[in-house]
């Protein structure tokens, strides 16, 4: 997972040109290593040796942008959160119909069972490894978990109102369900599966119950 680039003991925080604060280069190389280590192998199994020897950075430099191996995974975990909303956001921009938002959120799911390399979700992955309420790991699995909830409960209310926070609850243990299913079984068949639960519960509101 080397990416060539030389070390640096750039500081936390970079001046541009135009005198706006952004991350800095050094800072940015850990944290897409790291994220790449810990997804693939498992958080406890990855050490700060091994990220350090990836991202080619000095032990000073890890501890000048992050405090502890746990503050880079609770980073992690937060990166992979906002890139989620924002795909989420984007992929919902112009819903067209009331179901339309169930769906597109359905099958943002489905394409990420189709990511190469897919091997589960990296929050439930990281809930296995940190099942301690209180961990600050924990709690930014949480509030992803919290946000995706009220996401899909967003989208059900838009389709009924009276029926919203059970289908939501339904939704997300499918979700659940075929991405821990996704990384063991034939990936077509679990996503196939996935949709066609999450159909079910569409076709359902036209009947009695979710």
């Amino acid at each position: 997972m080397g990416n060539g680039e030389p070390a640096t003991d750039s500081p936390a925080r970079t001046t541009s040109p135009a005198g706006a604060q952004r991350p800095s280069e050094a800072r940015e190389r850990l944290l897409r290593t790291a994220s790449g280590l810990f997804y693939s192998k498992g958080v406890h199994t990855v050490g700060v040796d091994e990220i350090l020897s990836e991202a080619k950075v000095t032990r000073a430099t890890f501890y000048r942008h992050f405090r502890s191996k746990d503050e880079l995974i609770v980073e992690y975990l937060r990166t992979a959160d906002a890139r989620i909303r924002a795909a989420l956001a984007d992929a919902t921009a112009n819903s067209t119909a009331p179901d339309s938002d169930v769906r597109t959120v359905a099958n943002y799911v489905a394409g990420q069972l189709r990511t190469p390399g897919f091997r589960g979700c990296a929050f439930l992955n990281a809930a296995a490894e940190y099942p301690a309420t209180q961990d600050p790991i924990h709690q930014a699995i949480l509030t992803h978990r919290a946000w995706f909830h009220d996401r899909v409960l967003e989208a059900f209310s838009r389709v009924t109102p009276e029926r919203a926070t059970r289908a939501a609850a339904h939704f997300v243990m499918l979700r659940d369900g075929a991405m821990a299913e996704g990384c063991l079984g034939d990936p077509d068949v679990v996503i196939a599966t996935f949709l066609h639960g999450v159909e079910g519960m569409l076709a359902s509101f036209d009947s009695t119950g979710v």
